[in-house]
């Protein structure tokens, strides 16, 4: 699913760079330059019979991505759902997170595009309405996780298992200090990821609801700043607070992260960003 996704998506991405390509070939002036470009540009003229061509490949692969985005995504969430580990064991999960990519994605391009649309002056590329068209995107698909999280609580309560509650009772939503300890049952003081989570995915993008909101590029950074963060303590709620507690009494510990946790998280982030300035340096952005 993972290689079929990203074959489709390398196509459709080196797709669209090709008249790029073409027009920065016809204007280099540097023969190797110009040779590179020539070669990334596949022969590109431009004439109608290509554009023909180019709209027809587009479409397709753009038809061939979009019920691929709803594919990879269940199959990532099905990792989890077929387990039996209380917090994963949910049917609900194949929605939950499709939804949860749109809404990560987004957030993600946007973090990327309005630095850029500024540092660049591509403000008449990028127009003011796409910006407030994405942030209606966000704002659907979190309120779509939102009520993923509801319905994650509601199926724990509803379902009657007692560990499937316990999990996100004591391990998510509440301090045990605070609801009192259960019978030996350590602590586990997670609840702050759970409400940084639930804060930052549901809360706001609420924000976006108003348009004064939607038409300041510098606000839409902050706030979509949120949902960034937001979806990383998802994956961490999903993982260790399901996981620090196993069937063995002898994994009841907290998960404490080592400073080459914190280098490799740092350097993942460092790895991204350098290779999309790359891309902003060299190839048309």
């Amino acid at each position: 699913a993972v290689s079929t996704y990203f074959t489709v998506s390398l196509i459709f991405w080196y797709l669209g760079l090709i008249p790029d390509f073409a027009t920065i070939r016809d204007r280099a002036k540097d023969p190797i330059r110009k040779f590179i470009y020539g070669l990334l540009s596949m022969g590109w003229r431009g004439s109608n019979r290509q554009w023909t061509h180019y709209e027809k490949a587009y479409l397709v692969l753009a038809g061939i991505s979009t019920p691929l985005v709803l594919s990879v995504h269940s199959v990532v969430s099905f990792d989890f759902a077929t387990s039996v580990i209380p917090g994963w064991h949910t049917t609900i999960f194949p929605p939950y997170f499709v939804a949860g990519a749109i809404f990560g994605g987004f957030a993600m391009v946007l973090t990327l595009l309005i630095p850029c649309r500024w540092l660049f002056g591509l403000q008449d590329l990028v127009t003011t309405k796409h910006i407030d068209n994405m942030c209606k995107i966000v704002l659907l698909t979190g309120t779509i996780v939102g009520y993923a999280y509801m319905m994650e609580l509601f199926i724990a309560w509803y379902s009657g298992n007692p560990y499937e509650w316990h999990a996100f009772l004591r391990n998510r939503i509440a301090d045990p200090y605070i609801i009192g300890p259960a019978a030996g049952v350590p602590p586990a003081p997670y609840w702050w990821a759970y409400w940084a989570m639930m804060f930052c995915n549901v809360i706001v993008p609420q924000f976006f609801w108003f348009k004064s909101c939607r038409q300041k590029a510098w606000l839409v950074l902050i706030l979509v700043m949120g949902p960034n963060i937001g979806m990383w303590f998802e994956r961490f709620v999903i993982i260790v607070t399901s996981l620090h507690r196993d069937f063995m009494p002898g994994a009841w510990g907290h998960f404490v992260p080592t400073i080459n946790d914190i280098r490799l998280f740092t350097g993942t982030i460092g790895l991204f960003v350098f290779l999309f300035l790359l891309f902003v340096r060299f190839f048309p952005m």
